[in-house]
């Protein structure tokens, strides 16, 4: 039968070739496609896992309401009309019993490390430069277990700032836009007092242009200092050990406590929206490939088994069952399906590595050098199995008319 099959095939050589180009040319658009794609989503998360926490927990964030104000306000007021109804959000400014999350972090064994933060928005000067940043107070040597801020300092080392001093590391996008260099002096104010100086001890380069051009970072105790807020802390950034269970863990956390609990993937879910849009618009149009290459061999098929209308009234004559007729015709789609599969994979991976080495713009894809790629074998997986069943269920359609074919309806047929 797969000799048949194969004859068959070479028998028009000029559309079976063609079919088969489509074929592979679906299967190799996936695997590049999938890989540029994919590979950008990785780094992006890979990005938002590494700089941050994988669990947040913060200060909590609270809407007032008019069911919450008015017994408040109006106690023995069965009803009062609000002329302007109250509105707006009431936030705490540190989380109120951090002791009790520290016990549960260590006792909880989810939990790899956690560092206790606390975050302020300041003003960073420079003779007469100022700039709005976000001034981290952090415990070095937890922040440098829960993120990998260390291996992303480009000059001095995080763990300079120490545990008191008034010493920082700051985005090198902030220290550009400040003039700014190391072991130069700027000022931070928070609206509170005088400004303080502070000394630039290690510059940090996360990637991310959003945070590398307004963060700082410094000691737990220097921000607590500056704040006028000793002892409090307004957020715990938490490491897993498993990071694919950390929208579980938040969601479990968050009905015990009044504070603010998400996870990574939560806090960035309209960002990460974009890449579910990514992957529909990838599969459409690998989709739309196939379902071409589908329909050409639908088309060499469905013209077999019109021209050899005497060849199956033979076979079916010598004794052959409509289920072999069926397989010879069925086979024909899935050896088309197997072969393109297998070229467009290796045409694809081939032309994967190539893109994988064009060099583009440092600021254009955060940091990278070249394209950034992805081989995950589920990508060629995928690439296979589409090619095959999308090439399979377009033989099955004229190979089951073929298997119900009868001698004698051919023999009709012909004579009219």
């Amino acid at each position: 039968m797969l000799f048949l099959s194969i004859k068959q095939l070479l028998a028009k050589k000029k559309q079976s070739a063609l079919t088969l180009l489509g074929i592979t040319l679906g299967a190799a658009a996936y695997v590049v496609i999938s890989c540029m794609m994919l590979g950008f989503q990785s780094f992006i998360i890979d990005q938002l896992i590494s700089n941050d926490a994988h669990v947040r927990v913060s200060a909590r964030e609270e809407q007032t309401t008019i069911a919450e104000m008015q017994p408040i306000l109006f106690p023995e007021e069965p009803l009062v009309h609000w002329i302007t109804p109250p509105s707006g959000r009431r936030d705490s400014a540190t989380i109120e019993y951090p002791q009790g999350w520290f016990e549960r972090m260590e006792q909880d064994p989810r939990v790899l490390a956690y560092s206790p933060q606390l975050k302020v928005q300041a003003i960073a000067r420079r003779a007469k430069i100022s700039i709005a940043v976000s001034l981290i107070g952090s415990d070095v040597l937890r922040q440098t277990q829960v993120t990998k801020i260390e291996s992303d300092m480009v000059a001095g080392k995080f763990r300079d700032i120490g545990s008191s001093g008034n010493r920082i590391v700051v985005g090198d996008g902030l220290m550009n836009r400040l003039g700014a260099r190391k072991d130069e002096t700027i000022l931070i104010s928070i609206g509170k007092g005088e400004p303080t100086p502070v000394r630039v001890v290690g510059v940090f380069h996360l990637g991310i242009k959003a945070l590398d051009d307004t963060t700082i970072f410094a000691a737990l105790a220097d921000v607590q200092k500056i704040n006028q807020t000793p002892s409090r802390i307004s957020d715990i950034a938490i490491k897993l050990v498993d990071v694919s269970a950390a929208g579980a863990v938040a969601d479990a956390w968050q009905s015990l406590s009044r504070e603010s609990v998400k996870s990574w993937d939560q806090a960035n879910e309209g960002f990460l929206s974009v890449f579910k849009t990514q992957d529909i618009i990838r599969n459409a149009m690998t989709l739309t490939i196939l379902v071409v290459a589908g329909f050409g061999i639908y088309n060499i098929l469905s013209m077999a088994v019109a021209s050899r209308r005497r060849e199956i009234a033979i076979l079916r004559s010598i004794g052959y069952e409509p289920r072999d007729i069926v397989t010879l015709f069925l086979s024909q789609g899935v050896l088309l399906g197997t072969l393109g599969g297998i070229l467009g994979l290796i045409l694809g991976y081939a032309l994967a590595r190539w893109v994988g080495t064009i060099s583009v713009s440092k600021d254009r894809l955060l940091g990278s050098g070249t394209m950034m790629m992805s081989y995950a074998p589920v990508i060629f997986v995928k690439a296979f199995l589409l090619a095959f069943c999308s090439s399979t269920f377009a033989g099955w359609l004229p190979a089951r008319a073929a298997g119900r074919m009868t001698p004698i309806d051919i023999i009709r047929t012909e004579g009219s």
